[in-house]
């Protein structure tokens, strides 16, 4: 079976270069996208993650506004620090590194975030205005997965999507923007019942659960398309690369996947954000 590859970094660049005249534009308007990243504690792992989106930005002209704050800043004082930046102009998306340090209530820290800068999708608001098919910013791993979709010219209506995974930014947000074009989709989790069997019956098959290698090779229907939302360490995704190369379509790496693509996206919807306040 021939195999497409699905490059991450290719998609990526693609998006990128969309932006650079829109960036160009807002500029000349007096505007420079800013993304706001928030980073509670020294973990390193997130630090990495906020300094790559730091420079993602800087690559393209846009602001990065880093905000390191102590391991043992309160929730009320997260929650004030977010309310800042909701207020400052000059701040058109605000990105809250996840995961924060186990004290800080999380969640009401995500809520915080105005809808209008909810750039990474996190807000129980944008979950429902993805869901419901008018959300302007959804989740970015989501998000990646659709860029690239419809890059490769993948057809998603009328087919079976399986999406392994749940969480509130990624599994349940990625399901419904399946939805909303014309998929039938099945959402798989921990309580799923005989998951090898349900996994098979998808032609595009979602894995996004965090585990290394979950998803084996005799699990995938011959021709269906695998996007690999997991990454694990060591760069291993929660899909058996090579098992499942075999009887795939197309596949996702890891790296270099969905993993570049999801902080294109953070960018494109930076600038969609500033872009409307061109309107305000």
């Amino acid at each position: 079976m021939e195999n497409l590859i699905l490059d991450g970094n290719k998609v990526a660049q693609n998006v990128k270069n969309q932006l650079k005249a829109r960036i160009t534009n807002l500029k000349s308007k007096g505007i420079t996208p800013c993304l706001a990243t928030i980073l509670v504690g020294d973990d390193p792992s997130s630090a990495t993650y906020v300094r790559m989106k730091g420079n993602a930005c800087g690559k393209l002209g846009m602001e990065s506004l880093r905000i390191h704050l102590p391991k043992e800043t309160t929730t009320e004082e997260l929650v004030s620090k977010i309310q800042e930046l909701n207020m400052d102009e000059k701040v058109h998306g605000i990105l809250l590194q996840h995961p924060v340090p186990s004290h800080i209530d999380e969640r009401a820290a995500f809520e915080t975030i105005a809808i209008q800068k909810d750039v990474d999708g996190v807000t129980s608001l944008g979950y429902g205005q993805t869901a419901f098919g008018f959300g302007k910013y959804p989740s970015c791993t989501p998000a990646a997965i659709m860029e690239i979709l419809d890059y490769y010219r993948i057809p998603i209506e009328g087919k079976h999507a399986v999406v392994i995974g749940r969480s509130p930014i990624l599994g349940k947000p990625v399901s419904a923007l399946l939805l909303n074009k014309n998929a039938t989709v099945t959402t798989c989790h921990s309580k799923t019942s005989n998951l090898a069997e349900v996994v098979k019956l998808g032609d595009i098959v979602v894995a996004a659960v965090g585990k290394p290698k979950l998803i084996q090779g005799d699990w995938i229907k011959d021709g269906a398309v695998v996007l690999d939302a997991g990454y694990n360490e060591g760069n291993i995704g929660d899909v058996d690369y090579k098992a499942c190369l075999e009887h795939s379509s197309a596949i996702t790496p890891v790296p270099g996947g969905v993993g570049p693509v999801t902080i294109s996206m953070l960018l494109k919807h930076t600038v969609a954000a500033a872009e409307e306040t061109i309107n305000m």
